[in-house]
């Protein structure tokens, strides 16, 4: 029976015209119609090829066709974001989406008419794959129907609701809906009630509007939580026999104070020679949860934990990943470990993966490993004195690591995060930011380090493998981005040939720091590059200027972590054979493109539930003043960042000293009878004058200069 990968390699052949079903069976001389053609319309599901309106099969990518999935946006346009990252993003009209809604995967056709220079538009020409088929909204009821508002604004239509299909709710509930008929040209999609989740002002709604939005799955299947009972919760000695046994070593975990699935263990010696030996443990994901089984189906399709504002919902069950996965101090637990051997300029000169069995000695913490690093804590000291010396040797090899990765040309966005602070009922009550201390910069290095060396490895062994790509910036993006930075004559330069290395962004990122517009650059710079994704072959990481990269360090929480594990394991157990080859081969890039596709949903929800309640927090301040950076200027405003993070508008409309004209060029509003300039980086003071939570906006008024509150 011919497989997909063999009918796409034929097609891939350059004298391939789009044929008949008939045609291809007689080519590939095959007899199995009916099987035959399921390989077919599994190809095309997937828009691997495409079925043309002269019943022929061909490649989408010769065929003057793109396939990817729809990103929309709120004025109704949107863009194509193809499946194969060298093509660019394709700007797609409001009207040429014919149906298609935000998230769908679609075939998209391109429009030749347009120039050299011209960035790509095309017209959606075939829906794939329905995203949306629940939507999560605001129901308005009316006499004879009703509609749902969808919290998602890329969506943009309100759905159809006829009375009967409303189950109870009644205007202003947060409902899910299931879409019965989608939208065609001025017909909105219809849809049906299927959960009341409870007023929009209701005391967890909104978190809950969040979960179902993005379909995250909150409990998981009984009989994957059966599968996780059966799982030991101790290690069995017999296993503990096969492996080597670093119990007796100074191994230590630091995470954050509430963590509770711990992944990684570290330890450190230095040589007779004055190299450094590094330890990185990972927990071994792979040795409990086995390829496709129950538990590892259910991974596969969460593929990465998802961290809310007030919740974690793990890829792997509790009693897994809290429990015997989770390198717990004074447990035994079976780990990968890389020893890497690295001299005084931070090169890995040795190295050696391994399965082991390990015992964590110290369950650190950030906050109290920086203490001892940076304030000498006296109780600390005394407490952590078998280790006060390890952990400063850390901070060594960190410092020589890291100025070995910034001196190849590595990026480091030194952006601030917040977390917010909720009571018991999910109340918001405070916003603090939070710095990169010395000890998140120690275990950051360490696991880039693993990260690296196994990538490499398992590279040259010519494996199938998982690696973490980041391509480099596009072209337009980058003219774009200079255009932005040349307004604060700054540039990131570019070679003879028009590429551009990750040095000259690091480069940039230098001449800001401590400058007022440094976290607004750096923001841009950011949007600018690639989003990093998962991907089968090593095409390197521009972000971090490496080579090979893959992730190795997180196999409770990310699935790709514990796919290579599995392979690594395979690799020194008993080797891959040939067809071993050619099934891991199609599963990396299963695993790539789900891996990827979770992710993406995961920050999106992280960043969505932070969001929320920085908002809502600032709800209980309307009538403050504050100190802030313009963070944003548009024709309509300027965007002010508070010094919590928080961020809100201030409309033209507002300026009431005079007439504002916004200069593009120049990202500014300027006075036309005072000159009086609002620009990014500038010191504004403002009042909080309007909160809407459901919206996600906060509005401010430009303050007199003497009411500023810092």
């Amino acid at each position: 029976m011919v497989t997909k990968e063999e009918v796409l390699e034929y097609m891939l052949h350059n004298s391939y015209k789009p044929m008949t079903v008939k045609e291809l069976l007689d080519r590939l001389e095959i007899e199995d119609k009916s099987s035959f053609t399921n390989v077919l319309k599994d190809l095309e599901d997937n828009g691997k090829i495409v079925l043309n309106r002269k019943g022929r099969y061909g490649l989408p990518q010769k065929m003057n066709l793109v396939v990817g999935r729809v990103q929309g946006n709120a004025k109704g346009f949107a863009f194509l974001i193809a499946d194969d990252p060298q093509q660019k993003d394709v700007y797609v009209n409001g009207e040429d989406l014919n149906g298609a809604m935000h998230n769908d995967r679609v075939v998209l056709r391109l429009y030749k008419h347009l120039g050299d220079g011209q960035k790509p538009e095309g017209e959606v020409i075939r829906i794939l794959k329905h995203a949306n088929e629940n939507v999560v909204g605001t129901y308005e009821s009316s006499r004879n129907f009703g509609f749902v508002v969808p919290d998602e604004k890329r969506l943009k239509y309100d759905i159809f609701i006829p009375k009967n299909e409303a189950k109870g709710a009644k205007t202003g509930d947060k409902v899910v809906l299931e879409i019965t008929s989608w939208p065609e040209p001025r017909r909105n999609p219809e849809g049906r009630i299927t959960e009341v989740l409870g007023n929009k002002n209701d005391p967890g709604t909104d978190i809950l509007s969040i979960v179902r939005k993005h379909q995250l799955p909150e409990d998981f299947p009984p009989e994957v939580l059966e599968a996780a009972k059966k799982i030991p919760s101790s290690v069995e000695s017999q296993e503990m026999n096969k492996r080597r046994d670093l119990r007796d070593l100074p191994m230590v975990t630091v995470d954050g104070e509430d963590a509770k699935d711990l992944d990684d263990a570290v330890t450190l010696e230095v040589l007779a020679n004055g190299n450094y030996y590094l330890g990185v443990h990972i927990a071994d994901v792979s040795y409990y949860v086995k390829e496709n089984s129950l538990l590892d189906q259910e991974a596969l399709k969460r593929a990465t934990s998802v961290y809310l504002v007030d919740r974690v919902i793990p890829m792997l069950p509790r009693s897994l990943s809290n429990g015997i996965c989770s390198l717990n101090a004074g447990e035994d637990r079976l780990a990968m470990s890389c020893f890497m051997e690295i001299d005084s300029k931070g090169e890995v000169v040795k190295h050696e993966i391994l399965p082991t069995v390990i015992k964590v000695k110290e369950r650190m913490t950030y906050t109290d490993v920086n203490k001892i690093l940076k304030e000498m804590d006296p109780e600390l000291l005394t407490h952590y004195s078998g280790y006060v010396d390890i952990f400063k040797m850390m901070q060594e090899l960190c410092l020589v690591l890291r100025e070995k990765r910034l001196r190849r040309g590595s990026i480091d966005f030194d952006i601030p995060e917040s977390k917010v602070i909720l009571d018991d009922q999910g109340k918001p009550i405070d916003i603090v930011k939070r710095e990169r201390s010395i000890a998140e910069m120690i275990i950051e290095e360490f696991m880039i380090s693993a990260n690296e060396t196994v990538a490499e490895d398992f590279y040259w062994q010519e494996v199938p493998f998982l690696y973490r790509v980041h391509e480099k910036p596009d072209v337009d993006d980058l003219a774009e981005l200079n255009d932005f930075l040349g307004i604060f004559g700054y540039y990131v330069k570019a070679n003879r040939k028009g590429e551009v290395s990750s040095s000259a962004f690091q480069q940039v990122i230098e001449k800001v720091k401590g400058r007022a517009e440094e976290k607004t650059i750096n923001m841009v710079m950011l949007r600018a590059m690639k989003h990093a994704r998962y991907a089968s072959e090593a095409v390197g990481h521009f972000g971090l200027s490496a080579e090979y990269y893959s992730h190795f360090t997180s196999p409770i929480r990310r699935y790709p972590d514990l796919a290579i594990h599995r392979v690594i394991r395979k690799v020194q157990s008993s080797g891959i054979n040939e067809k071993e080859y050619k099934k891991l081969t199609a599963l990396m890039d299963e695993y790539a493109e789900q891996a990827s596709l979770r992710e993406r949903v995961a920050e999106e929800a992280e960043r969505e539930s932070v969001d929320l309640k920085k908002v809502e927090y600032m709800k209980d301040f309307i009538g403050e003043t504050y100190t802030g950076i313009i963070s944003g200027v548009t024709s309509f405003g300027f965007f002010v960042e508070l010094p919590n993070t928080a961020e809100g508008l201030v409309h033209v409309s507002t300026l009431t000293d005079d007439y504002y004209q916004y200069v593009e060029k120049h990202l500014m509003l300027i006075g036309e009878h005072t000159n009086k300039v609002y620009r990014i980086g500038d010191e504004v003071k403002v009042i909080l004058t309007r909160v809407n939570v459901e919206e996600r906006n906060i509005d401010f008024e430009v303050a007199p200069r003497d009411e500023a509150k810092v």
